[in-house]
């Protein structure tokens, strides 16, 4: 497979070149398999299983202002077993990239854009490319690939990397999904929510161990907003209203434009795993946006929820061009928040827990939804692009933060836990991630000890071809993929 991006994309109205399309952005235009990988450093014998991680990699040259947030979704993967590694790629084959490869070019225009003409879009009508460019979960078997305004998920094999479709969950899902649904590994379930522009705006649902969606309920809020992550605990979901809203105006001229509106609190529902929507109790918080829920859990009876907090979520005022508007709108700055929600006197505290701009947070998939000492943080550099710098570990216990460093014009992507094969204590395993020489145009997995970060890699996995920057990632262990 080729691609078609011979001459750099400008940015609309100037004459620079669109930065999300070089460098350590650019898309790669070919496809491979490629095993007994170079290593440098010794690959630890007891971590058996694949890395996974997910971002846009346009097809073909895009139309119009390109958003990185707008290109085809690719799976990048390094299998480990055995101490040894192999390395694969792929595009995921939603119906717009068939669509777009069926007629040779870019059919859809992105975010930064008009959807007018656009052939179509999600369920609810927004009539952009869904590009389950987003995140990779695990659950049942399969991995699922998902798009950031709610979109179909698509199921792809977690070796082979190939498209098995969009995930209907045996015929049960009606509408979208959001980025981040939460899988339960202890019971199997995995909990989501879809949103959309008409009442009741958003809708909570359940898919059961055996793969069907079981419950569903609408969530009534005051009008459409733009929720991203959710989190569950052992007895509860906690879905967020959070007053990132789309432009009324714009959208009467159809476009998709988002406003911070700083009159409106975050508000955090509460509601039984199986609740219904009459059952959601709302907590009211200072404003924020939130993109991603750290883990969340019952502390008798109060609920805990952590996240990485962001202050201002949308383009500076003073960003007036559109290179400029695109690189404020897609520069993070969040911290790490605690809150605190009483369910019998109704009392919400929240508390910063670090100053340090970290996000993309992952934990041990085990302790999903219950209470969990580490959390392991990408580190955002303060370049004007979106670019990971280093590694932060918070320990919960001791207050303790650890960090790595990836080193001058090395950057990382998002390094989700790895526990040892067989290993029953939290934060005995690793930590693996892509890592991007934006120097020397390479690209490697490294593989870190999760307790001694300070160390640096214990394995460095010399890659194939170079990963471009992207986003979300999951580890899919040995025993996942049924092959201890």
């Amino acid at each position: 497979m080729t691609s078609s991006h011979d001459q750099p994309v400008l940015v609309a109205g100037t004459d620079e070149p669109n930065p999300y399309l070089l460098g350590v952005y650019a898309p790669v235009t070919t496809e491979i398999d490629s095993g007994d990988l170079r290593v440098i450093g010794r690959i630890p014998r007891d971590l058996n299983g694949v890395y996974l991680r997910n971002g846009p990699n346009p097809r073909h040259r895009p139309d119009g202002r390109y958003h990185w947030f707008d290109g085809d979704g690719m799976v990048h993967a390094v299998h480990l077993e055995n101490g040894r590694a192999r390395y694969r790629n792929r595009w995921i084959r939603t119906k717009a990239f068939e669509a777009e490869s069926e007629a040779g070019r870019a059919l859809w225009r992105g975010v930064m854009e008009s959807p007018k003409g656009n052939p179509f879009g999600n369920h609810h009508g927004l009539g952009l490319k869904d590009a389950a460019n987003t995140d990779v979960i695990f659950h049942r078997g399969k991995v699922l690939t998902t798009w950031y305004l709610c979109g179909s998920p698509y199921a792809l094999d977690p070796l082979s990397l190939e498209t098995v479709g969009a995930e209907d969950f045996l015929g049960t899902l009606v509408g979208d999904m959001m980025a981040h649904p939460k899988v339960d590994e202890r019971t199997g379930e995995l909990f989501w929510f879809d949103y959309g522009p008409t009442p009741p705006y958003l809708r909570y649902g359940v898919v059961s161990a055996d793969g069907r969606v079981v419950h569903t309920t609408d969530v009534t809020l005051p009008g459409p907003r733009l929720p991203h992550d959710m989190a569950i605990t052992d007895n509860h979901a906690v879905l967020m209203d959070l007053p990132l809203v789309q432009d009324p105006e714009a959208a009467r001229h159809g476009r998709h434009k988002i406003v911070f509106d700083r009159s409106l609190p975050a508000r955090f529902g509460v509601l039984p795993r199986y609740g219904t929507g009459d059952q959601v109790r709302w907590f009211e918080a200072s404003p924020c946006y939130i993109y991603h829920v750290v883990n969340s859990w019952e502390a008798g009876e109060e609920i805990v929820l952590d996240v990485c907090r962001v202050n201002r979520p949308q383009p500076r005022a003073d960003a007036h061009t559109p290179l400029a508007k695109m690189l404020s709108y897609l520069r993070l700055d969040a911290q790490l928040h605690r809150y605190r929600f009483n369910l019998r006197t109704g009392a919400v505290s929240e508390s910063p827990m670090d100053d340090a701009n970290t996000e993309f947070p992952s934990v041990d998939s085990r302790k999903v939804g219950r209470l969990s000492r580490y959390a392991y943080n990408v580190r955002i550099s303060p370049e004007s692009t979106l670019k990971f710098d280093g590694l932060v570990r918070y320990d919960n216990a001791t207050g303790v933060k650890a960090e790595h460093s990836f080193g001058p014009g090395r950057w990382g992507s998002e390094a989700p836990f790895a526990p040892r094969d067989g290993a029953t204590v939290e934060g005995d395993g690793y930590l693996v991630t892509f890592v991007q020489d934006e120097r020397e145009g390479l690209s490697e997995l490294d593989i870190f000890d999760a307790g001694d970060l300070a160390a640096g890699p214990v394995a460095r996995v010399l890659l194939p071809q170079r990963v471009p920057l992207g986003f979300h990632a999951t580890w899919v262990r040995a025993d996942q993929l049924g092959l201890d």
